[in-house]
């Protein structure tokens, strides 16, 4: 009995035929789309003046805006994102310890993505009175568990980097507080994760928000 062989080319043809009818159907069918990575995006930095409130940090001359938590030393220690166009004169509410200078501020200025450069003379964050922001919930509960929620924010730290400030789950939500975000990052978010499971907060802020 003769064996029938087949060149490897007509194999190799079919399968990539086979291959591309596939792509075609699942594209089709709008199943397997690809949608952006919360990781693979970056917001882009906000035009014109924006606020932010934190803690200002003066440490021998490098001066930090610390968003997110701040280490609860003496002096106080923060990472912070660099500040530029920040001056002491009569601003209230600073305290000292040696060469670092620290309080807690409401600050106007611009953001380029890397360093926020202060404009405005402070508001001491006491005194400040920002808009309240609406909820993007509606008040309504998030799907997620508690397993679930919790293994989306111990992956976030290392997908958003330096901007990711930190995150709570609660109601069924995930709150996940970042440096700056435009959109991109709650749009990827919800594309990623579904659109009843996390909430992306800018703490950097439009005049306007």
């Amino acid at each position: 009995m003769r064996r029938l062989v087949r060149p490897l080319g007509i194999v190799a043809a079919g399968a990539l035929v086979l291959l591309a009818a596939t792509a075609c159907a699942t594209s089709s069918s709008g199943a397997g789309t690809p949608h952006p990575s919360l990781g693979a995006v970056t917001p882009v930095p906000p035009q014109g003046e924006v606020t932010a409130t934190g803690t200002v940090l003066d440490a021998g001359g490098d001066v930090r805006l610390c968003l997110g938590p701040v280490a609860e030393s003496f002096p106080p220690q923060c990472s912070g994102i660099p500040l530029e166009g920040w001056s002491w004169d009569g601003v209230e509410g600073a305290e000292t310890s040696g060469d670092t200078t620290w309080g807690a501020y409401a600050v106007r200025g611009t953001y380029d993505g890397e360093s926020f450069t202060a404009t405005q003379p402070p508001v001491l964050l006491a005194l400040y009175d920002p808009i309240a922001l609406p909820d993007p919930t509606d008040g309504k509960p998030g799907a997620g568990d508690d397993a679930t929620l919790a293994a989306i924010q111990a992956e976030l730290p290392g997908r958003l980097g330096d901007s990711y400030l930190g995150s709570t789950p609660q109601d069924g939500w995930l709150w996940v507080d970042v440096v700056w975000d435009d959109g991109t990052w709650q749009d990827a978010a919800d594309a990623e994760y579904g659109a009843d499971l996390v909430v992306v907060r800018s703490a950097i802020r439009d005049m306007d928000g």
